[in-house]
């Protein structure tokens, strides 16, 4: 909000590592995302206690069933990047040489068993899918599905799941309120996040040890692709 500062003119890139679904891509891999949908911004019942016709114990507010769409709206759940801009990003981003890693090469052969996670087996790429926006860092099948329903769910079935991170719709808040003021212009925001690590297991492990030592697997590589990519 400085006067000292014009930045009406000015590109914002959003960058940092993630977390992504196996079903999409794999770690080291570059995405770009149009939604971030903040996924945890609804009511929970811990699942031990939900209803056992609900496939998870997140509802959105105002909701009844996890599958009903909110009818309380705080306006952060979802923000909708420029898309012509991201498509332009991505074009450059194609033309670096991505960094890979011998430990993320050993983790992505975990997931081979699994046909429908044979994205998880390629090298890092540039890809064009969406984010989800959580103060709590989850991993597992069970959660990722359902917060693959809720990104689906809050965009009206536009965006596509395949990130996890924990500051992006604040970030985009902030630059909301800088656009309305006339600070800031929204439509030259773009959002990029690489992946460090998978958000669920292979089917030969549990969610805990997916959590624990799943974290580095691809954090080298996500973190100079970053670089590589960003610039």
């Amino acid at each position: 909000l400085s006067s000292s500062f014009d930045l009406t003119q000015t590109h914002w890139l959003l960058a940092g590592d993630c977390a992504v679904s196996p079903a999409v891509t794999t770690i080291g891999s570059v995405t770009f995302y149009q939604y971030a949908v903040q996924v945890a911004l609804q009511y929970e019942i811990d699942a031990r206690e939900k209803p056992s016709d609900f496939s998870t114990g997140y509802v959105p507010l105002g909701a009844t069933s996890p599958t009903e769409y909110p009818t309380y709206i705080y306006g952060t759940e979802v923000f909708q990047l420029n898309d012509a801009l991201r498509q332009k990003a991505i074009a450059f981003a194609k033309t670096a040489s991505l960094n890979d890693s011998s430990s993320a090469v050993a983790y992505r052969k975990l997931y081979a068993s699994d046909s429908s996670y044979a994205p998880a087996l390629s090298t890092p790429s540039i890809v064009a899918c969406d984010t989800a926006t959580s103060d709590n860092w989850w991993s597992g099948s069970i959660l990722g599905a359902a917060f693959e329903a809720t990104t689906k769910l809050f965009t009206n079935n536009g965006a596509t799941y395949c990130t996890t991170q924990q500051e992006d719709n604040a970030v985009l808040e902030a630059l909301v309120r800088g656009h309305r003021m006339k600070k800031v212009d929204f439509a030259r925001v773009i959002g990029m996040r690489t992946a460090s690590d998978f958000d669920r297991p292979p089917t030969s492990m549990s969610a805990a040890d997916n959590l624990y030592n799943g974290q580095d697997a691809g954090y080298d590589p996500a973190v100079k692709n970053i670089y590589l990519a960003g610039v």
